[in-house]
């Protein structure tokens, strides 16, 4: 019941974003969803406390050990959103035969690699 639920939300926000050749989309599962999410607020947080760092003038080496931690953050992020496309999105086209996941797959690594 719940997939089904879920890709009738998937087919609404594709018709939401506009172009069904552009907007891809990914039906999480709860749990991943919350994780992702988790890991976003977190990081927002992290963002605003060096924000209020920087308007108080803190001192900089404090500020910049608080983006290097929000960097950190950042990466953990990529890195279990990363893994989760691998396990799923990408593994799933290449049973199916789509071949041209692997090159997207290969650029995306790249930008991940400058």
């Amino acid at each position: 019941m719940q997939e089904v639920f879920e890709m009738e939300e998937a087919k609404e926000i594709k018709e939401e974003l506009g172009c069904p050749h552009c907007a891809r989309i990914k039906v999480r599962s709860s749990n991943e969803y919350k994780k992702l999410i988790n890991r976003l607020n977190r990081i927002e947080g992290q963002i605003r406390g060096i924000r209020g760092m920087v308007e108080k003038s803190a001192y900089c080496p404090d500020i910049l050990v608080q983006s290097a931690a929000a960097t950190a953050a950042i990466h953990a992020f990529n890195r279990e959103l990363l893994a989760n496309h691998i396990r799923s999105c990408v593994s799933e086209d290449i049973r199916a035969g789509k071949d041209e996941t692997v090159d997207e797959l290969v650029k995306l690594l790249e930008k991940f690699m400058k």
